[in-house]
C-alpha cells in the first residue's frame, strides 16, 4: 500500500501531462488524483496500529551489488506527515483554480510529482532511497518557481538552487561515509546506519553535514536567507508547497536520520543547534514586525515557527518531540491558510501592501471571519491547533533550559503583535476607494478554507488522536537516541 501511495501521484502526473495544453481538464484530473491519494492515506490510517511500531514495510533489492534497496515503511511519525501531505495537496490544487496558469498540464503534473517525492521522503528506510526522493522533491518546485514566479524569479530561484544543492551534497557525502562504515557488504539500510559505532569526532562532522542540509530546508538561522524571497516571489501554490509541506522534510530528516545516527554529535553540538534555532525565532519575529508586504510577513513568521519546532526537537524530550509533531501539522495547516488569504487579497486588490488596505471586514465579513480564525491559530490562541503545539514545545524546551524557553516563548508575544497589527491594517478601520470593491469569498474559496478551519479546531480542542499516533514512535526513537548517547 505504501508503494501505491508513492507511485499513484506519479502515474496521475503522467495522465495530467497528457491532457491537451490549455485544457481545463488538467486541473480536474490533478484534483481527482490528489483526493484519491488522500482517501488512500485515510484507509491506511484505519489499518495502522501506533503501538506496533514500523508497519507496511516493503524491502526489495534495488542495486544489490551496492547494498541499495527499495525499503519503505511507516511508523507514527511518518504517518502524520504523510497525512499532512495528502490532506494539503488537494487544497493547494483547489486553491489554484482561481488562476489561469500558462501550460496548466505541466503545472499540475509538477505538483503531483512533488507529492509523490514528498511521500517517498517520509517513508524511506534506505539512506540512498531517501536521498533520491529528497532530490526528486526539489526538481518540481524549482520548475514551478522558475516558470510561474514573479519578475525576479531567475535570480531568486538560482539562489534557492545553490543553497539546496550545497546542503544536498553535504548530506550525500555524510551518507556515503556512513555507508562505507557498515560492516561486511556495505548497505544504506537505516537499521545498519543506526547500529554504527562511530567516534565522537566522526559523529561531530557528520552531525554538521546533516544539520546544515536539513537546516537549509527548514530553514533555520543563519541558513534562511533564500526563504523570504522565494516564498514571496513564487506562485501561491508553490509557496504553499514549500511552506506547508516541504520544510517538514528538513525537520523530519533531523528526527529520523540525524538524531538517532549521531547521538554523540548531538550531545556535543545539540545546544549550538538549539541556540541557532532560538535566535531564528526572535530574529525572524523582529523582522516580521517591520514588513509592509503581507506575504513577506507570513514568510518571516514561518521562519520563527520552524525555529521553535527545531528547538523543541533538540530538547530531546517527549514533550518537545510531541510538540514538534503537532506543530508540524498545525504550521502546515495554518501557513497554507495564511498564504491563501494573502492570495485572495492580491487577486482582488492587486496589492499586498498592508498600508493600502483597510476596512475589508465591512465589505467581506465572511472573508474577515476566516482570516481572523486562521490568524489566531497562527498566534497560538487556546482552543486552536497552534496553542497545543507551542505549549508542548515550550514545555520541552523548558525541561532542557529555562532561559532558552523564556527567549523562545517570545515568539508568542511577538507573533501576536505583528499578526494582529497586520489584521488591523488589512481588515479593520474604514474602507477606502480600493477596498470598497472587495468582494466576499466564493464557494470554491470556502471549499479550501473550511477544511483548514475544521482542522484548526479539531487539533486545538481534541489533539489526542494525533498525539496517540506519534507517541509510541517518539518514545522508541528517543530511547534509541538516549541509549546510544
Amino acid at each position: 500500500m505504501i508503494s501505491l501511495l508513492i507511485f499513484f501521484p506519479l502515474l496521475a502526473a503522467v495522465a495530467t501531462m497528457l491532457v491537451p495544453q490549455g485544457a481545463k481538464n488538467a486541473k480536474l484530473v490533478a484534483l481527482t488524483a490528489a483526493v484519491l491519494e488522500f482517501i488512500l492515506s485515510i484507509a491506511i490510517v484505519f489499518q495502522f496500529n501506533p503501538a506496533a511500531g514500523r508497519q507496511f514495510t516493503e524491502d526489495y533489492w534495488w542495486v544489490a551489488s551496492l547494498g541499495i534497496s527499495y525499503k519503505v515503511g511507516m511508523d507514527g511519525i511518518s504517518m502524520l506527515l504523510v497525512l499532512l501531505t495528502t490532506f494539503l495537496v488537494p487544497l493547494i490544487i483547489l486553491s489554484s483554480f482561481r488562476h489561469q496558469y500558462k501550460n496548466p498540464s505541466l503545472f499540475y503534473s509538477l505538483i503531483l510529482i512533488m507529492q509523490s517525492a514528498l511521500v517517498g521522503v517520509f517513508v524511506s528506510l534506505d539512506g540512498f532511497l531517501f536521498y533520491v526522493f529528497w532530490e526528486l522533491a526539489l526538481i518540481p518546485i524549482y520548475l514551478i518557481c522558475l516558470m510561474w514566479g514573479g519578475k525576479d524569479r531567475v535570480r531568486i530561484t538560482l539562489k534557492f538552487f545553490i543553497y539546496t544543492l550545497f546542503g544536498s551534497l553535504l548530506m550525500l557525502v555524510a551518507l556515503i561515509y556512513l555507508y562505507l562504515q557498515t560492516p561486511g557488504n556495505h548497505t544504506f539500510d537505516i537499521n545498519a546506519l543506526y547500529s554504527l559505532h562511530l567516534s565522537a569526532s566522526e559523529q561531530s562532522w557528520i552531525f554538521w553535514a546533516f544539520f546544515i542540509a536539513f537546516a537549509i530546508k527548514m530553514p533555520v538561522f543563519p541558513f534562511h536567507t533564500w526563504q523570504p524571497d522565494t516564498y514571496t516571489d513564487s506562485p501561491t501554490p508553490g509557496t504553499m508547497l514549500l511552506s506547508g509541506i516541504m520544510l517538514k522534510m528538513g525537520i523530519y530528516g533531523v528526527i529520523r536520520w540525524l538524531l538517532p545516527m549521531v547521538p554523540l554529535g548531538v550531545h556535543e553540538w545539540g545546544t549550538t543547534a538549539m541556540i541557532l534555532s532560538v535566535i531564528g525565532v526572535v530574529y525572524a519575529s523582529c523582522i516580521a514586525l517591520v514588513q509592509k508586504d503581507f506575504k513577506r510577513l507570513i514568510a518571516y513568521s514561518s521562519i520563527a515557527h520552524v525555529g521553535l519546532i527545531s528547538a523543541g526537537i533538540f530538547s530531546l524530550t517527549v514533550q518537545g518531540f510531541q510538540g514538534g509533531m503537532i506543530q508540524m501539522l498545525s504550521h502546515g495547516i495554518n501557513v497554507v491558510g495564511m498564504f491563501f488569504i494573502a492570495d485572495i487579497i492580491m487577486s482582488r486588490m492587486n496589492t499586498r501592501t498592508m498600508s493600502e488596505l483597510g476596512g475589508i471586514r465591512n465589505t467581506a465579513p465572511v472573508f474577515a471571519t476566516f482570516f481572523v480564525i486562521i490568524l489566531l491559530a497562527t498566534v497560538a490562541l487556546p482552543l486552536t491547533n497552534g496553542f497545543i503545539g507551542e505549549f508542548l514545545l515550550i514545555n520541552g524546551i523548558y525541561q532542557y533550559s529555562t532561559w532558552m524557553a523564556a527567549v523562545a516563548g517570545l515568539t508568542i508575544i511577538l507573533g501576536a503583535v505583528y499578526m494582529l497589527t497586520a489584521y488591523q491594517k488589512i481588515s479593520l478601520g474604514e474602507k477606502n476607494k480600493l477596498t470598497e470593491t472587495f468582494s466576499d469569498i466564493t464557494t470554491s474559496e470556502k471549499l479550501v478554507l473550511v477544511p483548514l478551519v475544521v482542522m484548526i479546531f479539531w487539533i486545538g480542542i481534541y489533539p489526542k488522536p494525533f498525539l496517540d499516533i506519534a507517541e509510541p514512535s517518539v518514545k522508541a526513537l528517543l530511547s534509541v537516541i538516549h541509549g546510544a548517547g
